[in-house]
């Protein structure tokens, strides 16, 4: 039994999205590459069908994933979620006070994860540490660095 996962309507959406995408254009894609090298001749010694049959088996491997995602996902009701409170979907903003910095992240899903916008997943040793706290709250979190203690200084919805 595989286990239900939680995305945000903007992340089931991508997903779908890019399964739509694999199915619609890059699958027949392969299939004409298959087609191709198969008209070549000696399918034991080409190389082209080779490749593009490893290439299906990949895209066949990744298709397969996303739909068990997607029948397995759950959207989070953004409007039950307690906003005192670090959530999964929270933008948090921390200040490191081993180091003065202050950073911001919204709490997301791991599959929605982008550090570069600051989506942090919730499966991250920061984000386990901060999920529960509120304003005003210290912690102090072991990271491949070693441990930093962080205070929650603000929490939007």
């Amino acid at each position: 039994m595989t286990e239900s996962r939680y995305f945000t309507e903007d992340g089931l959406r991508n997903l779908q999205e890019e399964l739509d995408q694999l199915i619609r254009f890059e699958r027949p894609k392969i299939s004409k590459q298959i087609a191709e090298a198969r008209d070549k001749g000696d399918l034991s010694e080409n190389a082209e069908y080779d490749a593009a049959k490893e290439a299906q088996g990949l895209l066949e491997l990744r298709i397969s994933k996303l739909q068990e995602k997607i029948h397995n996902a759950r959207i989070i009701d953004e409007s039950k979620l307690d906003k005192s409170k670090v959530l999964v979907l929270s933008t948090v903003t921390i200040k490191n006070l081993k180091n003065g910095t202050t950073n911001k992240y919204t709490l997301v899903p791991e599959e929605e994860s982008n550090l570069k916008r600051g989506k942090l997943s919730v499966e991250s040793p920061i984000a386990k540490g901060l999920l529960g706290k509120k304003v005003g709250d210290k912690v102090e979190i072991k990271v491949p660095a070693g441990t930093i203690p962080f205070e929650v200084v603000d929490i939007q919805s």
